[in-house]
């Protein structure tokens, strides 16, 4: 069965390693001036060459994004910063403009291109366009459906195809948003996305109509307007029309006392209401379907974040790949990490009855926090010294995540750097040597969890 490539990003070298150590075949990282990510990028020239030189050393892959929709500014100096990149023979360029492919591969035809989903590639037709004029992969766009993604397997067999499966996910078409750059001035196709979509919104009721329709922005002096925030409850058919006619207002953290006029019907207010794309439940039949490569999103994510989507994709892809059953505890282990809710895209309509109880964070009691990074592990006392991020207590329920296995343990003892036996370690700026089981023989770019109680995390949700 084909056994497709696990891609995780890399924003920074860091990243890059704790991806491969957890089971990356692959990483991306981009080119800051010419790639979506132009903040919280590491991979300068020196960084990049030894990012693409550490991943060949390792048989691994390193593949560099060069994918914004240019300026005409940008065109000119493009070609020449380019040299240098090509010189150290990532092993793909990935790119969406048009006009910047047809250059690079009118000077260097060997490159390898991959499309960026930012070309928003939906059908057959243009994947046999782009995989005439040389591109080698393509990205498909976000919005296609399982389905549709096997009608193109079935129709360009001999192209290969990279499909997301977990990270952010864009109120706009495939990335081609425009809020950013009206909200403030940052182009989010020039790379300087400040994730306008994703502020934090209040939806208010309004029950006057003083207006709005011609400002845009309701203000403080329509006080009537606005009533307190309601639970939601549960419509019939026969609310639709009352709910649809009502008009609603939303309000930017950052911009008290403006309201802003939309819409909502009976499914709920969706605007600018982004939930992360988890789709490890489909993976098996991405796998079934032949797709060469899965991808992660997430250049501007933690470490932690990288580990630890790599590791149980890496699980998923395995278990797909050896006719093993999908294991529901994956989308459980996915709920650890740091997210705004979780959907599955437009990859499924409708959920097989068995994924139904793990769509909506069933076991959000089980939920975990970073805890810290291992700085060294003591095979003789088996000790591992850890960069306290958030605080653990003796008696907290820990794991510790490896590149060669994970490990459950309850918290027993705990010593700073001067060998005092502490109880608690409150958070950033400490370090604490803490008892491990005495099976483990090796820790690999370790990072500590903490389990939290169900009261714990019910806190922490809310």
């Amino acid at each position: 069965m084909n056994k497709p490539e696990l891609l995780s990003p890399a924003g920074l070298i860091k990243n890059m390693r704790f991806a491969f150590a957890y089971g990356a075949d692959a990483v991306y990282a981009g080119l800051p001036r010419y790639s979506l990510r132009v903040r919280n990028n590491d991979f300068k020239l020196p960084n990049l060459e030894a990012g693409i030189n550490e991943a060949h050393a390792l048989g691994k892959k390193f593949f560099v994004a060069t994918n914004i929709l240019p300026h005409t500014a940008k065109i000119r100096t493009f070609m020449e910063d380019m040299e240098p990149i090509i010189e150290l023979n990532p092993d793909a360029l990935i790119m969406a403009d048009p006009g910047l492919i047809m250059m690079i591969k009118d000077k260097w035809p060997d490159t390898p291109i991959h499309l960026s989903v930012q070309a928003n590639t939906l059908n057959s037709p243009s994947v046999k366009f782009w995989q005439s004029v040389g591109v080698e992969r393509i990205i498909l766009s976000r919005e296609l459906s399982l389905d549709e993604i096997a009608e193109i397997r079935d129709d360009c067999p001999d192209v290969e195809l990279e499909v997301f499966v977990h990270g952010s996910l864009c109120i706009a078409y495939s990335g081609r948003c425009l809020l950013s750059g009206y909200f403030n001035h940052r182009d989010p196709n020039q790379g300087t996305c400040t994730n306008s979509c994703r502020w934090n919104y209040k939806v208010k009721n309004n029950d006057v109509d003083q207006g709005i329709e011609n400002t845009g922005v309701w203000t403080p002096d329509m006080e009537d307007g606005i009533k307190v925030d309601a639970p939601r409850v549960d419509t019939t058919m026969a609310d639709t029309d009352i709910i649809a006619s009502q008009q609603y207002l939303i309000e930017e953290q950052g911009r008290p006392g403006e309201y802003m006029p939309i819409e909502e019907d009976e499914h709920g207010t969706y605007i600018m209401n982004s939930r992360d794309l988890r789709a490890v439940e489909h993976v098996h039949r991405l796998v079934d379907i032949g797709v060469d490569c899965l991808k992660i999103e997430g250049r501007t994510k933690s470490y932690y974040y990288t580990a630890r989507a790599t590791q149980i994709y890496r699980q998923a892809i395995d278990d797909a790949a050896s006719g093993k059953k999908f294991d529901p505890q994956l989308m459980t282990e996915l709920e650890n990490l740091a997210h705004r809710g979780y959907t599955d895209g437009f990859f499924e309509r409708h959920a097989p009855q068995e994924l139904q109880r793990y769509r909506d964070s069933s076991s959000r009691s089980q939920r975990q926090i970073y805890a810290g990074e291992v700085l060294d592990f003591d095979k003789q006392t088996k000790r591992i010294l850890v960069d306290i991020k958030n605080k653990i207590t003796v008696g907290d329920e820990m794991e510790l995540l490896t590149a060669n296995g994970n490990h459950q343990f309850v918290l027993k003892t705990m010593e700073d750097r001067r060998g005092n036996s502490v109880d608690c370690a409150p958070g950033s700026g400490h370090q604490v040597w803490v008892d491990v089981d005495e099976s483990i023989d090796e820790v690999n770019l370790g990072l500590l969890c903490k389990t939290l109680s169900e009261e714990a995390a019910r806190i922490d949700l809310n």
